[in-house]
C-alpha cells in the first residue's frame, strides 16, 4: 500500500486554500436501467472549509444519498473529480480509500448500522478499535456519549436502546477519530425536538472548536437554517447558497 502522505503534496497549500478539507467539481452520476442510462447527478461541485457547517435539503430520491456517498469515496462518480484535504481521493486503490476515510471521514447513516451485538460504548469504539488507534479513545467514546445524553446508556445493547437512541449513538460513533469531515444523512431525524436541538448545538460547537467541516443532509428546515450555508439539490443539480 503506498504512504498516503506523499499523495497529498499540496494538503498544506499556503494561502486562501490551507483551510480547505473539501473539494468535489463536476460530478455526474449515472446508473444503467434497461437500455437507458438514469443520470442521478448532473455535474455537481461543492466546496468546505475548516469549522464550515453545510445543509443540503432536497426531496426523497434527488440523489442526496448518492452525493454523499461519493464524497464520502463510499462510490465512485461516472465523472468529476474529488479532494479531500489535497488528495485525489478517486485515485487511490481500495485500500488506501479506506485507509483514508478511517483517518479522515466520519459518517452518520441515516439507518444507524451499529453492531448488536456490542453495547454502545463498544459500538462508538468500534472505528478506533478497527484502526488499531484504541489508547485513550474509551475516554473520548465516553465523552461523546455523555454530550449526547447517554451516559446512562453505556451498556446497553441496540435491542435495548430506542430508535432516538441509536442514532445518537451513531453520531458519537462518527465523532470518534475527531475527523476533519463529517458527513451526515439525516442526523435528526430519530430525534425528539430536545434531543435534535442539543445535536445541532454539538455539531456547531464541534465546528468552531475542532474545525471539523460538517454536510448535513436534510429534510429539517430548523437544522438547515442553523448552518452556515444552505443548499437544495433537484434533478441531479446542487444550488449552494
Amino acid at each position: 500500500m503506498a504512504n498516503l502522505d506523499t499523495l497529498a503534496p499540496d494538503a498544506r497549500p499556503d494561502g486562501a486554500q490551507a483551510n480547505v478539507i473539501l473539494r468535489a467539481e463536476n460530478l455526474r452520476k449515472k446508473y444503467r436501467t434497461g437500455e437507458e442510462d438514469l443520470e442521478v447527478l448532473r455535474g455537481v461541485s461543492i466546496e468546505l472549509r475548516e469549522g464550515e457547517t453545510v445543509a443540503i435539503t432536497g426531496a426523497s430520491g434527488v440523489g442526496k444519498s448518492t452525493l454523499l456517498h461519493i464524497l464520502g469515496a463510499l462510490d465512485r462518480p461516472t465523472e468529476g473529480s474529488l479532494h479531500i484535504r489535497g488528495v485525489d481521493v478517486l485515485d487511490l486503490d481500495d485500500d488506501e480509500r479506506a485507509e483514508f476515510r478511517s483517518a479522515h471521514v466520519g459518517f452518520v447513516f441515516q439507518f444507524h448500522n451499529l453492531l448488536p451485538e456490542f453495547t454502545a460504548l463498544e459500538n462508538v469504539m468500534m472505528p478506533a478499535l478497527i484502526a488499531r488507534h484504541a489508547d485513550g479513545m474509551e475516554a473520548r467514546a465516553r465523552g461523546l456519549l455523555e454530550q449526547v445524553d447517554l451516559a446512562q446508556r453505556l451498556d446497553h445493547r441496540p435491542g435495548e436502546l430506542s430508535g432516538g437512541e441509536c442514532q445518537r449513538v451513531a453520531v458519537a460513533r462518527a465523532l470518534v477519530m475527531k475527523p476533519e469531515l463529517v458527513l451526515a444523512d439525516e442526523p435528526s431525524g430519530n430525534l425528539d425536538d430536545v434531543a435534535s436541538r442539543r445535536l445541532h448545538d454539538l455539531m456547531r460547537e464541534l465546528a468552531r472548536v475542532e474545525n471539523q467541516a460538517f454536510l448535513v443532509m436534510t429534510h429539517d428546515r430548523d437544522l438547515a437554517a442553523s448552518l452556515d450555508r444552505t443548499g437544495h439539490i433537484d434533478g441531479g443539480i446542487l444550488e449552494l447558497c
